[in-house]
Protein backbone atom coordinates (compact mmCIF):
# COMPACT_ATOMS: atom_id res chain seq x y z
CA UNK A 1 0.00 0.00 0.00
CA UNK A 2 1.34 3.43 -0.76
CA UNK A 3 -0.10 6.38 1.16
CA UNK A 4 0.30 9.90 0.04
CA UNK A 5 0.17 13.33 1.48
CA UNK A 6 -1.49 16.24 -0.95
CA UNK A 7 -1.81 20.00 -0.41
CA UNK A 8 -4.30 21.89 -2.10
CA UNK A 9 -4.61 25.48 -2.72
CA UNK A 10 -8.02 26.54 -3.89
CA UNK A 11 -10.05 29.40 -5.64
CA UNK A 12 -11.73 31.40 -3.22
CA UNK A 13 -15.20 30.66 -5.15
CA UNK A 14 -14.52 26.78 -4.88
CA UNK A 15 -13.99 26.27 -1.15
CA UNK A 16 -17.80 25.88 -0.50
CA UNK A 17 -17.75 22.75 -2.59
CA UNK A 18 -14.57 21.30 -3.42
CA UNK A 19 -13.79 19.22 -0.29
CA UNK A 20 -16.78 16.72 -1.21
CA UNK A 21 -15.50 16.48 -4.14
CA UNK A 22 -12.26 15.81 -3.80
CA UNK A 23 -13.72 12.89 -0.91
CA UNK A 24 -15.04 11.45 -4.14
CA UNK A 25 -12.10 10.75 -6.30
CA UNK A 26 -11.36 7.14 -6.11
CA UNK A 27 -8.14 6.31 -3.78
CA UNK A 28 -8.60 9.19 -1.78
CA UNK A 29 -9.72 8.27 2.32
CA UNK A 30 -9.30 11.48 3.82
CA UNK A 31 -9.68 14.69 2.76
CA UNK A 32 -9.10 17.71 5.99
CA UNK A 33 -9.66 22.03 5.23
CA UNK A 34 -7.15 23.47 6.96
CA UNK A 35 -5.70 26.87 7.95
CA UNK A 36 -2.33 28.02 6.53
CA UNK A 37 -0.88 28.61 2.96
CA UNK A 38 -2.48 25.67 1.89
CA UNK A 39 -6.47 25.40 1.77
CA UNK A 40 -6.97 21.16 2.15
CA UNK A 41 -5.12 18.50 2.97
CA UNK A 42 -5.99 15.36 0.53
CA UNK A 43 -4.70 11.98 2.38
CA UNK A 44 -4.46 9.60 -0.84
CA UNK A 45 -4.11 5.10 -0.18
CA UNK A 46 -3.77 3.37 -3.22
CA UNK A 47 -2.33 -0.43 -3.68
CA UNK A 48 0.63 0.06 -6.30
CA UNK A 49 2.52 3.49 -6.54
CA UNK A 50 1.87 3.58 -10.06
CA UNK A 51 -1.61 4.35 -9.13
CA UNK A 52 -0.57 7.77 -7.46
CA UNK A 53 -0.56 9.91 -10.76
CA UNK A 54 -3.87 8.89 -12.05
CA UNK A 55 -5.20 9.70 -8.59
CA UNK A 56 -2.76 13.14 -8.15
CA UNK A 57 -2.53 14.20 -11.41
CA UNK A 58 -5.82 12.95 -13.27
CA UNK A 59 -7.79 13.35 -10.53
CA UNK A 60 -6.93 15.17 -7.83
CA UNK A 61 -5.25 18.06 -10.04
CA UNK A 62 -8.38 18.26 -12.54
CA UNK A 63 -11.14 19.04 -9.99
CA UNK A 64 -12.34 22.51 -11.00
CA UNK A 65 -11.44 24.65 -8.21
CA UNK A 66 -7.38 23.42 -7.40
CA UNK A 67 -4.84 25.91 -8.00
CA UNK A 68 -1.79 24.34 -7.26
CA UNK A 69 -0.77 20.77 -5.43
CA UNK A 70 1.94 19.70 -3.58
CA UNK A 71 2.35 15.91 -3.39
CA UNK A 72 4.99 14.24 -0.66
CA UNK A 73 4.65 10.30 -0.55
CA UNK A 74 4.92 8.44 2.61
CA UNK A 75 7.79 6.43 3.25
CA UNK A 76 6.55 4.89 6.57
CA UNK A 77 3.13 5.11 8.43
CA UNK A 78 3.38 5.71 12.16
CA UNK A 79 -0.31 5.89 14.39
CA UNK A 80 -1.01 5.09 17.83
CA UNK A 81 -3.44 3.31 16.49
CA UNK A 82 -1.15 0.83 14.56
CA UNK A 83 0.95 0.94 17.62
CA UNK A 84 -1.69 -0.23 20.20
CA UNK A 85 -2.68 -3.22 17.69
CA UNK A 86 0.80 -4.51 17.85
CA UNK A 87 1.15 -4.52 20.92
CA UNK A 88 -2.49 -6.06 22.20
CA UNK A 89 -1.67 -9.12 20.21
CA UNK A 90 -2.19 -12.22 21.65
CA UNK A 91 -4.04 -10.63 24.70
Amino acid sequence: MTHAIVLIEAERSAMATLGGRLAEIEGVGQVYSVTGTWDYVVIVHVARHEQLAEVVTAGVGQVEGVTRTQTMVAFEAFSKHDLEALFSVGQ
